[in-house]
């Protein structure tokens, strides 16, 4: 019987019967390689939950991960605005590169946090090589764990406070405050988010 796909993608467009797909990371949202299906491909893949091409060189099916084990698990896949190019977020199981790298331009497949694992980048740059009578980062480090530690308890008290009152101003404010003193907090322990990322989702049911 004859496998249905369950979304709209012109398969017709290109005349060897192609389309891109695109694959990212459901976690981390990291693009992680691009292969291409045609109409087989697709529907081998939504029955496997395994993400499977169509390979112009071997001229045939091929299933990412079928000699190396390094399979790319499906969670979803979806078509664009012209349906001609599919996006699909799997779970990787190992390195996605032949290459043996997470991505096929030989990125880590880390989790970002957005401007926030860019401030962490910041924070740690002050933290080794600032100077601390002209940096507060660098001079909550020089004071020790003990001072980053009552920075954050201040913090803390100051956004329960702001968040019993009606100022939604001032608990943005304090809640930023008290975030960022987190973040400092984390490096001089020797965490980061991506520990705290982990840690939930082991409590993840």
């Amino acid at each position: 019987m004859k496998r249905s796909v369950k979304m709209k993608v012109n398969f017709d467009k290109n005349n060897d019967g192609l389309v891109p797909a695109i694959v990212q990371d459901a976690l981390t949202r990291k693009v992680l390689m691009l292969g291409y299906m045609n109409q087989e491909a697709l529907e081998t893949t939504q029955e496997t939950k395994k993400v499977t091409f169509y390979s112009r060189t071997k001229k045939r099916l091929w299933t990412k991960g079928e000699e190396s084990g390094n399979f790319l698990n499906l969670v979803s896949v979806q078509s664009d605005c012209d349906s001609d190019t599919l996006l699909v977020l799997v779970h990787p199981v190992g390195p996605t590169c032949h290459k043996g790298t997470d991505t096929c331009w030989g990125e880590g497949n880390d989790p970002h946090f957005g401007f926030l694992s860019e401030l962490e980048k910041v924070i740690e740059q002050r933290r080794t090589s600032a100077d601390s009578s002209k940096s507060y980062v660098a001079s909550l480090f020089e004071k020790g764990i003990n001072k980053i530690a009552q920075k954050v308890g201040e913090e803390a008290v100051e956004t329960v406070i702001e968040a019993k009152d009606d100022n939604d101003d001032l608990f943005l404010y304090e809640s930023a405050d008290l975030l960022f003193h987190y973040l400092i907090l984390l490096q001089a322990k020797g965490f980061s988010l991506k520990d705290i990322e982990a840690e939930l989702k082991k409590r993840h049911k």
